[in-house]
């Protein structure tokens, strides 16, 4: 085994989603906070200890996360890492099957055992800094999960069985955490969770997001705040209503609806029907005319005919999402829809896939030639090339549109600047300070 420089240097692989990205971040802060050296989304030779927080959702982030657990297996096995940990997601729902499979790991956690793991590596869960978070994201902007789990029975989604049941989170425990983050720069707080919509129920018997939101609008140095995931299916209308009244919530919401078909929307258990969704999302506007909605549409679903695919396409084209992303079926053992027939083939998803963001690409591209000629408060994220390259308040990081400027118009990245778009692509604006 080659000589280590650091012998307390641990490299942390974070796979999937933004909520597992918090789960590595508060990792890393009791790591720190127990004199380890570490480092995020990379493998240096000066790390002697690997962990890796795995993704479980769909076939290709399962596939993801072992193939990742196999290459760690390698660098123990050539000497290079001493210790090899896997957590999160594919760890909580396969873990004996893991065990067998990869035994060159040392230990596998589930997504709710910090403890767990910190006390194999000989470290103390010190819960002093609960609320406190190191972040891997551009100092300006930090993810912030409000709930953990989901009571929700969607037929096709394995998140329950990974997640476990709603869990939220004390207000006074969020607005400790938001008041910390912007002390260390972030002025973007995205909301996020596996249903907003349900914070609150369990700890105040009532939907509390409103009084959450109202809270973090208090905190100075926040200047926006954003919302991910919210549930369709009897949407409380006073999230929407707070948004119009509070300046700091940016005008956009992520409400995935998955379908537009009936009949295969009750196969899902979405508890809504396309009607529903109609009146929801006229309802929304009524009140927040100017609000970016970006939703979720799954293709493949079992069962799911050329006919029902016409609606999702009509429905789509109809509807003009601001936003919208596409993901093909996964077929999840343990699920509800486990018992029907994955019987759309591969290849009819892909293309029924595709053609769903060409669709989308169309409908967003008009949108952004109107916005030509008009000005916006943008947030740069990044220099990229000949570019600084921001976002407005209707656009998420890394998944949304974004506002390129050229780099001899200088601005500081985590700042604010207004920008006049002058030209337009499907997926990105251009503009001048």
């Amino acid at each position: 085994m080659k000589t280590k420089n650091t012998k307390n240097k641990v490299s942390v692989i974070t796979l999937g989603c933004s909520k597992n990205l918090v789960d590595s971040e508060n990792l890393i802060t009791q790591l720190q906070a127990n004199e380890y050296e570490v480092e995020h989304d990379k493998h240096s030779d000066e790390s002697n200890i690997l962990i890796i927080n795995t993704c479980g959702f769909i076939d290709k982030a399962k596939q993801e996360s072992i193939d990742t657990i196999l290459d760690g297996a390698a660098l123990k096995e050539k000497g290079e890492i001493e210790k090899l940990y896997v957590t999160g997601c594919l760890s909580e729902r396969y873990k004996q099957d893991l065990e067998e499979e990869i035994p060159a790991v040392d230990a596998y956690f589930g997504t709710l055992e910090l403890p767990a793991l910190l006390n194999k590596l000989n470290a103390d869960y010190k819960h002093d800094l609960i609320g406190e978070r190191w972040t891997t994201t551009p100092q300006h902007y930090a993810y912030m999960k409000i709930s953990e789990g989901c009571n929700r029975t969607c037929s096709f989604c394995a998140i329950p069985l990974m997640r476990g049941k709603h869990i939220s989170r004390p207000i006074e425990s969020l607005v400790k955490e938001a008041q910390n983050l912007v002390r260390n720069g972030v002025k973007e707080l995205i909301l996020i969770a596996q249903e907003l919509t349900y914070y609150g129920l369990d700890i105040y018997k009532e939907r509390a997001l409103p009084k959450l939101l109202k809270e973090l609008c208090q905190v100075d140095g926040v200047e926006w705040i954003r919302l991910h995931y919210a549930y369709p299916s009897k949407f409380p209308l006073d999230i929407i209503e707070t948004m119009a009244a509070e300046d700091k919530i940016c005008n956009y919401l992520d409400i995935p609806l998955q379908h537009a078909a009936d009949n295969v929307l009750k196969n899902m258990r979405r508890q809504i029907t396309q009607a529903d969704q109609k009146s929801l999302i006229k309802d929304i506007k009524s009140i927040l005319p100017e609000i970016a909605l970006r939703t979720t549409m799954l293709v493949g679903f079992p069962d799911e005919s050329e006919d029902d695919f016409k609606i999702m396409m009509d429905y789509v084209q109809e509807m003009e999402f601001d936003r919208l992303g596409v993901f093909t079926y996964s077929h999840e053992e343990d699920t509800i829809a486990y018992a029907m027939d994955d019987n759309v083939p591969d290849k009819v998803k892909a293309e029924r896939a595709n053609k769903l963001m060409e669709v989308q690409q169309e409908i967003s591209f008009a949108k952004n030639l109107t916005k030509i000629g008009q000005s916006y408060r943008v947030l740069f994220d990044r220099k990229d090339g000949d570019y600084f390259v921001g976002r407005t308040q209707f656009d998420s990081p890394e998944v949304d549109n974004e506002v390129l400027v050229p780099a001899e118009q200088y601005v500081r990245i985590g700042d604010f600047a207004k920008v006049e778009i002058t030209n337009a692509e499907a997926f990105d604006l251009y503009g001048k300070l």
